[in-house]
């Protein structure tokens, strides 16, 4: 008998097959993600490690992002329950404890906070007036964990203003917390994931906290309740994304503008490459764009077809990875580049570019590595996307750093992927005036995400994640000669070989206070190094277990990208990276001596 067309169609609604998620992954992921093992890809089983949850924002909010265009939402759900071989939440994993109560106190800015990825808008991660003595920091203990629901990387560095925490996460929440308590007072969704360290910002009567996403977008919302101000997308470009943090001064709000079109470009069939790094002026009152400069000047324009036949374009990249840094004497703006994409040379990438602060126009710029050409997973030069001439993926994620020497003269101290720091000249456009070598290098070796600098010395920590002869382990340089004062390797593992996290690649930003410089590491211990010797004055082990304030379940994992934030007799920092060959963690923990 012939079914009713209106039956038929309703029994296909009901009926349907469930998206086949291995088929899906097959199709879209397992190109990159089932080959040999590629630096900065994890592989299928660096990925079984998360959690579907986390796979889930990843595909729609964060990295994967343009791989997951066209795929309905049950799709990648599918794709993310096959990969992690769990299935999602049964219940929504929503804070159910631990939201403040109490009034808050009364918020202000003051010189003792860390506000920014680096705590001043030159750059140097040093904390002047820490509120904790040298000699307590080995009396250093939790005493309290708050932990993301269902968030397995935690790469937002938080920042501490006005008696609250501020922070982001991956699955695209943004968090305000008691900086004593860790009580929460207010979550924001900005819509795609935010790893950019937050901006405070005083703007006439009312107080902003200023970030960006991994979208292109930038988000103006209140300090005090979380509401939104204002937001504006910087960049249309589909893989554009903010990873550095935007640097306020002046009634402006300065961002970088970073991309992923590395990894897109692993596709024989996508049009390599059109995007370029960048720099935004933005009124901090109204979210109007004042200006916008490239990284490379000239447009990119069609130059050659690939091998597959598919349209080659150039000068692409030069991505801006990391928060600018403010020259208030000079009315300059510095920003360190990555590498290009493409085969067309260019003078931009792994470069620091000087900026006009008030009309964007270049200034001057410094490249240390030229041809550096990289996309993601080529094999054989000039092959599809990949560039004729391949480089070693030595581009700079770590922010220039602005000093005054003793000698009264300034320098700027930016550091590398390949293992080299350098001193260059502010007052002679950039010129070079030292450079040392502190470890081996590579794609995910090398100084990753952030050096400090006090009054006399530089603290750079290395990676050298998954290189042979490689050399983590952390370096303090005198800033006027670049000459090493002491070198500490990485210490000896106490983890399983093999197990996720056990490696001792140091590649998160590290912090300084007087005396004492704070290095986290991809095994999970979170370290303070004395600034004369390089003696080991505390080592905390964050991969455990934790009760957490908002009573959600907390645990540590690697450490990577931003490093701690210290201010007021406390230091925060987050545990739990699962990339590259990190082990996942969802905790934001505060330490104080002896835990009160």
């Amino acid at each position: 008998m012939k079914l009713p067309f209106f039956f038929t169609f309703l029994c296909t609604l009901v009926f349907a097959a469930p998206p086949d998620g291995e088929a899906l992954y097959k199709q879209r992921c397992a190109a990159c993600h089932n080959g040999p093992k590629q630096d900065r890809m994890p592989t299928f089983d660096d990925m079984r490690a998360r959690t579907p949850e986390n796979l889930l924002e990843t595909m729609s909010k964060g990295a994967m992002r343009p791989q997951s265009a066209g795929l309905s939402d049950e799709e990648m759900r599918s794709i993310a329950r096959f990969v992690a071989a769990k299935d999602f939440a049964s219940t929504p994993a929503a804070p159910a404890a631990g939201l403040c109560t109490a009034p808050a106190p009364k918020f202000t800015i003051t010189a003792t906070d860390w506000n920014g990825w680096a705590g001043d808008i030159a750059g140097s991660r040093y904390q002047a007036k820490p509120g904790i003595k040298v000699e307590d920091v080995p009396k250093l203990k939790v005493k309290w964990a708050f932990a993301i629901p269902g968030a397995t990387v935690m790469p937002a560095q938080p920042v501490i203003v006005g008696g609250r925490v501020f922070f982001g996460g991956l699955n695209g929440k943004v968090y305000s917390l008691d900086a004593a308590s860790g009580c929460q007072y207010w979550q924001y969704d900005a819509g795609g994931a935010v790893r950019s360290a937050i901006s405070i910002v005083k703007s006439g009567e009312s107080y902003l906290a200023v970030f960006g996403d991994m979208r292109g977008g930038l988000h103006a919302v209140s300090a005090l309740d979380g509401k939104q101000v204002w937001t504006v997308k910087l960049d249309d470009h589909p893989v554009a994304r903010v990873t550095g943090s935007p640097v306020y001064h002046d009634g402006r709000i300065y961002v970088p503008m970073s991309s992923v079109e590395e990894a897109a470009a692993q596709n024989p069939k996508y049009e390599c490459c059109k995007f370029r790094g960048s720099v935004s002026s933005v009124d901090v009152k109204t979210g109007k764009v004042n200006w916008k400069s490239y990284s490379i000047p000239d447009p990119p324009t069609a130059y050659k077809t690939s091998t597959a036949g598919v349209q080659l374009y150039g000068p692409a990249g030069a991505a801006i990875w990391s928060g600018p840094t403010i020259d208030v004497k000079r009315k300059l703006i510095y920003a360190s580049t990555g590498n290009s994409y493409t085969s067309i040379d260019t003078k931009y990438s792994d470069a620091v570019i000087a900026y006009d602060l008030e009309s964007g126009s270049m200034k001057w710029a410094v490249q240390v590595t030229p041809k550096d050409n990289f996309i993601m997973g080529c094999r054989k030069p000039g092959d599809n996307n990949c560039p004729e001439q391949m480089g070693p993926d030595y581009d700079f994620g770590t922010s220039p750093i602005l000093r005054r020497m003793k000698n009264g003269k300034d320098i700027i101290v930016v550091a590398q992927k390949s293992g080299v720091v350098y001193g260059l000249d502010p007052d002679q456009r950039g010129k070079v005036l030292w450079q040392t070598q502190v470890s081996k290098g590579g794609a995910l070796g090398g100084v990753e995400w952030g050096h400090a600098v006090d009054e006399t010395q530089a603290y750079a920590a290395a990676s050298d994640l998954f290189q042979r002869e490689g050399q983590p382990g952390i370096t303090a340089l005198n800033i006027e000669t670049g000459e090493k004062v002491w070198n500490v390797p990485a210490p000896p593992l106490d983890c399983k070989p093999g197990s996720r996290g056990c490696n001792g690649a140091q590649s998160a930003a590290v912090t300084a206070i007087p005396g004492v410089v704070f290095s986290g590491s991809v095994d999970g211990h979170l370290r303070g190094y004395d600034t004369r010797t390089g003696k080991i004055v505390w080592d905390f082990n964050t991969v455990q277990e934790y009760p957490t304030v908002n009573g959600v379940p907390g645990k540590g994992g690697s450490i990577d990208y931003g490093g701690p934030a210290v201010a007021n007799g406390r230091l925060y920092a987050n545990s739990g990276s699962a990339m590259w060959a990190g082990a996942g963690g969802n905790v934001l923990l505060c330490f104080t001596v002896d835990g009160k």
